[in-house]
């Protein structure tokens, strides 16, 4: 939208809307809601599910949401934080921790309905195309919508990595293969053996390799917590498989532990800058004054020693 000066008089608050609000903010995309949450009347008001898929600079949040009149409403949800407890501690953000919330949070849906066991879907993720179809004698599969809010849709984007894993889990979200890591504009393809390698880190474990032998240093910068649990690029691939596997057996969610009021207040203390007295103000002011003297001192005999 093109920049418009608002002048905030009594119409302007008569009529005044979040959405409004919000699509001049550029925070939400109405032109895609609508079409997310418009229901057909033959529906009679049964909520039509939309996988909501969000990124942060520390998290990834993965939500099966419904909307109503009166709000929006999440069914389940997952976190990338909860990933710890599956035994996937670094790189909480990249494509591969995406598929692991996506698979985390459509078995933690079909669970909560009662649907885990009809729907497994992809038990051992092999990068193959499927969509998870209905079983005979049975209830159909959970169907839901991608909602990527103001996400960019390129091809290979972390954002379809929690697409692949709720497809992978047993949810029916309708997509096909065409933004994937691995497909082909040309030959009309998907190469299965590359998306899998996103899938377990197997991209993480080439850029280990590849940094470690260049530069050594930033490799050390770079993947510092890697190695201070003391992984190597060989078993990354193993820690996401296993990942995968105590995500089906357990998907529920861990209650977490909440600090107390002390620790709360003793972790608050160590940002708090401490009053000074006015003797210790004097005595800093003359501190930083003679170190200021001493380095003009020893700049000018350095000079001296050059002439």
């Amino acid at each position: 939208m093109p920049f418009t000066k608002l002048i905030k008089t009594p119409a302007y608050f008569s009529r005044y809307q979040t959405p409004y609000r919000r699509r001049r903010e550029g925070k939400t995309d109405y032109y895609a809601r609508k079409r997310l949450i418009t229901q057909h009347k033959a529906k009679y008001n049964s909520p039509k599910y939309r996988l909501v898929v969000r990124f942060t600079n520390k998290d990834i949040i993965a939500q099966i949401v419904s909307s109503q009149i009166s709000g929006d409403i999440v069914l389940s949800a997952a976190y990338a934080h909860e990933l710890p407890n599956y035994g996937i501690e670094h790189g909480l953000t990249n494509w591969a921790a995406a598929y692991a919330v996506g698979l985390l949070v459509a078995r933690r849906t079909l669970q909560k309905l009662g649907l885990d066991e009809t729907y497994t879907g992809v038990e051992e993720a092999d990068g193959e195309f499927t969509l998870t179809e209905a079983v005979e004698d049975g209830p159909r599969p959970f169907k839901c919508y991608l909602d990527v809010g103001l996400h960019r849709t390129t091809t290979g984007a972390r954002i379809f990595g929690v697409l692949k894993g709720a497809s992978d889990g047993g949810l029916h979200v309708p997509h096909s293969e065409k933004r994937y890591p691995g497909y082909d504009i040309e030959s009309k393809e998907l190469d299965a053996d590359l998306l899998r390698k996103y899938i377990v880190a197997g991209h993480v474990a080439e850029y280990m390799e590849t940094l470690a032998d260049d530069d050594e240093e930033k490799y050390r910068q770079v993947f510092k917590g890697y190695l201070e649990d003391n992984i190597e690029a060989d078993g990354i691939e193993d820690i996401y498989v296993e990942a995968h596997e105590k995500i089906r057996e357990d998907p529920s969610p861990k209650p977490t532990a909440k600090k107390s009021k002390e620790e709360y207040a003793a972790e608050s203390k160590k940002y708090k800058a401490v009053k000074l007295t006015t003797e210790e103000r004097l005595a800093k002011r003359q501190a930083k004054i003679a170190s200021l003297v001493t380095s003009e001192a020893v700049e000018e005999e350095e000079e001296e020693d050059e002439e």
